[in-house]
């Protein structure tokens, strides 16, 4: 991978060859051993301030990028660097003082918030767990927070059940501002919401960020979003980067067989342009992240494959401008669709 980088950019998490493996169990009675390969060899560069967002299909490995960054999840190997610290390497005593600015806003906010908690409680917790207030400066804190995502301060001694999705939403965010962190995942912050909601939590986080200087790793398969929101876009496919590039780039100049299927999904909101547009269908499914195929892990469901592809393993080549793809072949592909 060409990791150059322009000088005005200021890299906040540089992610060399990460790697996350999980040991299964197979057969009726766990007799095989087995290993899931859901993140294999995977780098890129965070700058800050930018949203960078991930996008695949389901199975693909962002939540598990998005939790090994967070060290939710250790990764099996590679490295992690948070302003120019390896997290990898910490132990988790150490990794405490990183944990206040690296925070994460998760896809069900019901699910991460505790419903015998008030809603003033959970978004405290962080402010306790890490001593960065005075008991009696948490109320006004929490009270700032609250009107800062969109909710009235009177909210914050009721639970969790008292609140739509939504707000529930806006209350995971309230909680992830909390410790006044430089950087959040978003682990497909809006899938679990009406689509008459998602819009305006997408606007929500694009305005915190300008107003606390934020840096996101925005995890999401709906590409209409990522596109609103990030700043530049990787894609990935069973667990290795397929392409990389800037926004603009990359949905007006798709270079990467995958990435073409995956934009040709989005749909368009002109019907005249939608019935014209010609769609790109993928055949077969997806492979066994078990037992992933060998050379390019898309050859089996790309119908530009050569013998080349299923031996070679495809590396992320900068084409100009920062625009990294991972396909031998596309040369020979040029334009064809």
């Amino acid at each position: 991978m060409n990791t150059t980088i322009s000088a005005d950019k200021d890299v906040l998490l540089r992610i060399r060859n990460l790697v996350k493996h999980f040991p299964v169990k197979l057969g009726a009675f766990g007799e095989k051993a087995a290993v899931v390969h859901a993140v294999d060899d995977v780098s890129f560069d965070i700058y800050k301030g930018e949203t960078l967002g991930l996008v695949g299909e389901s199975g693909c490995g962002k939540s598990t990028t998005g939790f090994s960054l967070l060290q939710l999840y250790k990764p099996s190997s590679g490295s992690i660097e948070y302003d120019g610290v390896d997290l990898v390497r910490l132990k988790e005593k150490e990794l405490r003082p990183i944990r206040k600015k690296i925070q994460i806003v998760f896809q069900d906010p019901y699910s991460t918030l505790n419903p015998r908690m008030t809603i003033g409680e959970a978004i405290a917790e962080p402010l306790k767990v890490h001593a960065l207030l005075p008991a009696r400066e948490m109320p006004a804190r929490v009270a700032k927070l609250l009107t800062d995502v969109g909710l009235d301060a009177n909210v914050a001694n009721r639970y969790p059940h008292e609140f739509s999705g939504g707000q529930r939403q806006r209350i995971c965010i309230a909680r992830a501002l909390a410790s006044e962190p430089e950087f959040i995942v978003c682990d497909e912050p809006i899938s679990a919401l009406d689509v008459s909601i998602q819009a305006q939590i997408v606007n929500l986080l694009m305005d915190i960020q300008e107003k606390y200087k934020l840096t996101y790793l925005f995890i999401a398969h709906d590409l209409a979003v990522v596109r609103h929101i990030s700043d530049r876009v990787v894609v990935m496919y069973l667990g290795k980067i397929m392409e990389i590039a800037s926004k603009d780039e990359l949905f007006g100049n798709p270079r990467h067989p995958y990435t073409k299927a995956l934009l040709t999904a989005v749909p368009e909101a002109d019907p005249d342009r939608e019935d014209k547009r010609k769609r790109i269908i993928l055949t077969g499914d997806v492979s066994n992240a078990i037992d992933p195929p060998s050379g390019c892990r898309f050859h089996p469901r790309c119908r530009f494959a050569a013998a080349e592809c299923s031996v070679h393993e495809m590396k992320l080549d900068d084409i100009g401008a920062g625009h990294l793809v991972a396909c031998n072949r596309l040369a020979e592909i040029g334009d064809r669709e």
